[in-house]
């Protein structure tokens, strides 16, 4: 079997609020996946209770709670390391949870794949989240 390229992956730690992933963004992940529009690398759950106990899980041990997020398998688990969930950890306030996606976006394989066959390479890249560009959007829309 050929080694797999990958294309850039991306660390997505969700704030929940409570001790529990809503059943929305487990649907979402799974049509995302299911869409090909990513491929779901890693996942962990971080919880910390009210007595400020921490506690990290991977995907493998999460099948009762979250079943039809734990089927869909991951595709590099481990990616996600402990010193990365120690410090999502660190800010997490007690009696919450996050959840740690570790994704790849389908169409960056390709890409990337064409960028080191013709000799290029990507200097840069940067991610800007929803969050400032909706509102750089919104500023721009009031100011016309």
């Amino acid at each position: 079997m050929a080694e797999r390229t990958f294309g850039p992956v991306e660390f997505v730690v969700v704030a929940l609020p409570g001790a529990g992933v809503p059943d929305a963004l487990v649907a979402e992940t799974r049509r995302l996946v299911e869409s090909d529009v990513v491929d779901l690398l890693d996942v962990a759950y971080i919880s910390v209770d009210t007595e400020g106990e921490l506690t990290t899980r991977e995907l493998e041990d999460l099948t009762e709670e979250f079943p039809r997020l734990a089927e869909l398998g991951l595709d590099a688990p481990g990616l996600a390391g402990a010193e990365d969930l120690e410090e999502v950890a660190e800010a997490i306030a007690p009696g919450t949870a996050a959840i740690v996606l570790v994704v790849e976006h389908t169409w960056s394989r390709r890409f990337v794949t064409a960028v080191e066959e013709s000799g290029a390479y990507v200097m840069s890249s940067e991610r800007i989240s929803a969050e400032v560009v909706n509102e750089i959007v919104a500023l721009d829309a009031a100011s016309d």
